[in-house]
Formats: C-alpha cells, sequence, structure tokens
C-alpha cells in the first residue's frame, strides 16, 4: 500500500506563525508536527510515501526528512499549486499511486493509543472500498460527521453540519482501494470551492464498500489547526513523554522497532543527534 501526507494550504488560521513555512513543519514539543503523520503511516507498515505540500515549503521538507532512506522509507515530494480540497491529492498523485490501494493522513493530526499499530497494520491489507475512522468529539459541527441509521450502521457523511446527528466526528486518516483516483476525477466542487472527501466518502458508502471503525476512548486524535490545538497537543505530547519516558512520533524509534533499519543503522541516527534530549533518548534505547 502506499501513503501519502498532504501538508498543503497555506494555514492562514496560524498567521503570523506560518507566513514563512508550512505548519507541519513547526514543533509539536520536541519534533516537527510532520513526524507524529509520517511516524502514523511507518507504523501501519506503509514504508513508500509521497508528501504533497506547497511549492514554497517543498524543499523545506525535502531538507529535513529527505529521501526517507534513513529511516527504511522511500520519500517523494509533489508540489500543489493551489489547494482545492483534500480529495485533490488523489488527483494529483495518480501517477504515484499507480492503481494501488492507498492510505492518506492529514499532515496536521496527530493519532496515539494502545493497540493503534496493529489496527492499522489490519488496515493495508484492503483491497477493495475504503476503511475511515470515527472519533466522539464535543463539537462534531467542525467536522465531517457521521449519520447513523437505527441499526447503528453508517448511512451518510456530513460536511460540518450545523446540527450534528452523532457526535462521530471523521478523522483526517483514509485508507482507499486503486477506485480513489477515478471517484476523485469525476466529483464536482463544493460551495466553498473544493473536492471534498466528504464525498469520496459517500461514494463508497453508496456502494455499500465503506468500512467505518469508531476508535475507542483510549484513543487520542488530536488536529493542531489552531494556536489553542498547537499548544493542547504539544502539552499532551509533552505530559505522556514526561510522564512514561518514551517518545511519541519518533521516526527512528518505528523504523528500529519496525526492523526498516538495522541496529547499526539506529546508532548512527542516534549518534547524529546526540548533543539534544531526543538524540539521548534514542542512545538509551540502545
Amino acid at each position: 500500500m502506499k501513503g501519502i501526507i498532504l501538508a498543503g494550504g497555506t494555514s492562514s488560521r496560524l498567521f503570523p506563525a506560518t507566513l514563512s513555512m508550512s505548519k507541519q513543519l513547526l514543533p509539536i514539543y520536541d519534533k516537527p508536527l510532520v513526524y507524529y503523520p509520517l511516524s502514523t503511516l511507518m507504523l501501519a507498515g506503509i514504508r513508500d510515501i509521497l508528501i504533497i505540500t506547497t511549492p514554497h515549503d517543498l524543499p523545506l521538507f525535502q531538507h529535513m526528512l529527505k529521501d526517507g532512506q534513513q529511516w527504511g522509507l522511500k520519500l517523494s515530494y509533489l508540489p500543489q499549486a493551489q489547494p482545492q480540497g483534500i480529495a485533490q491529492a488523489f488527483i494529483l498523485a495518480e501517477e504515484f499511486i499507480a492503481n494501488e490501494p492507498v492510505c492518506l493522513i492529514l499532515g496536521d493530526n496527530i493519532l496515539h493509543g494502545e493497540g493503534l499499530a496493529t489496527l492499522l497494520q489490519q488496515c493495508t491489507s484492503l483491497q477493495t472500498g475504503g476503511t475511515i475512522f470515527g472519533y466522539y468529539v464535543r463539537d462534531p459541527s467542525r467536522y465531517g460527521v457521521i449519520e447513523f441509521n437505527d441499526a447503528g450502521q453508517p448511512s451518510k457523511i456530513i460536511e460540518k453540519p450545523h446540527l450534528p446527528p452523532s457526535h462521530h466526528a471523521v478523522i483526517g486518516l483514509y485508507f482507499y482501494d486503486k477506485q480513489v483516483v477515478e471517484i476523485a476525477k469525476k466529483l464536482s466542487f463544493s460551495a466553498r470551492g473544493e473536492l471534498e472527501i466528504t464525498d469520496v466518502n459517500n461514494h463508497y458508502l453508496q456502494q455499500q464498500q465503506l468500512r467505518v471503525i469508531k476508535l475507542n476512548r483510549g484513543t487520542a486524535w488530536l488536529d493542531t489547526g489552531t494556536p489553542n490545538s498547537l499548544l493542547d497537543a504539544a502539552n499532551f505530547i509533552h505530559v505522556l513523554e514526561s510522564r512514561q519516558g518514551l517518545k511519541i512520533g519518533c521516526p527512528e524509534e518505528v523504523a528500529w522497532r519496525m526492523q526498516y533499519i538495522n541496529t547499526e543503522q539506529f546508532t548512527q541516527l542516534a549518534h547524529a543527534l546526540s548533543k539534544s534530549e531526543y538524540g539521548q533518548y534514542l542512545q538509551g534505547l540502545l
């Protein structure tokens, strides 16, 4: 399965912090925001990953992440000249997807929870249809919301409804089969001028090919689109890492534990960062 990290857009809600760089390059406590969705894909077993970002930010991502070989990955990059909705990513990435199943994660989403890696690895075996995740939130009107029928089965997904039919929001992580490119190509622009991922999900749902997994209460899902949510995410990571002494969203550790790299390669990565607490943590794992 291929992987896509969508890290485009202007992040205008975070101005002036993002006037000169993508929000996905900003730090969330001790590491760049993009490390978290990247680690999520790695935990799912996905190693061939495309990063879609603005032409301005693309060289910055390349400088930070390189070609991914240091983590046993294959990273490639694609510019998005003008953001026109999440579903646009599949059209832009058609050549990269190459008629294979694909997982897309939004570059500002953070996921953490017990058993998450096992669940994600099960999703990568998908060959037909799509899989999305529902997460119980207090304020669902900010998101795409899942409507359930009397049997408790998903019947419709509504984008940012004024009267949400449930408290289950669709998170920014999507697994689809190879149909998704053609589905995205046939979409019409919404009233806000975007190719909506909600329309992709509703298409699969109407074909009875969409699986909806409700994440449990022990799973944390954070998006980071506002200054307050950035701070909340940083505090969340700080509290857990300080309490447990274990890192969240650490590509070096994930690559080593998933055996994408060997101990010698891991040692070299740790040594290169040894002057920081982050590098000292890696050395401590050895």
